[in-house]
């Protein structure tokens, strides 16, 4: 299967304060997206250990980092990374830019 890359709009830049996470729904695909400050990241939802929602877990907004619920595996906002066990296997991260105070996220292409 073969998807195109696709540019979507998630929300209006004052829908969500900063150190919020918040999902989306994509063509099936949940996408968590957080403000922090004047930053936007947006990552695949679904913890690549456990298969929990990452946006229902903690926020780091220090480090720009989410947290899985279920068992404390990290997460980088900006690359998707695991960076803490029991995740091994990153999440897929995505583009997000602000234009004239609505915020897009770019979904890359994918071949399966």
């Amino acid at each position: 299967m073969t998807t195109e890359t696709q540019t979507v709009k998630l929300c209006d830049v004052e829908s969500l304060t900063s150190g919020n996470i918040t999902t989306a729904d994509i063509d099936g695909r949940t996408i968590a997206y957080a403000r922090i400050g004047d930053d936007w990241f947006a990552i695949d939802d679904t913890c690549s250990h456990a298969k929990v929602s990452l946006s229902e877990g903690y926020l780091e907004e220090d480090d720009l980092v989410i947290e899985c619920p279920l068992h404390g595996a990290s997460f980088s906002l900006e690359t998707g990374e695991a960076l803490t066990l029991p995740a091994t296997k990153p999440v897929a991260s995505h583009t997000v830019e602000v234009r004239d105070g609505e915020v897009f996220v770019t979904i890359e292409g994918t071949e399966a």
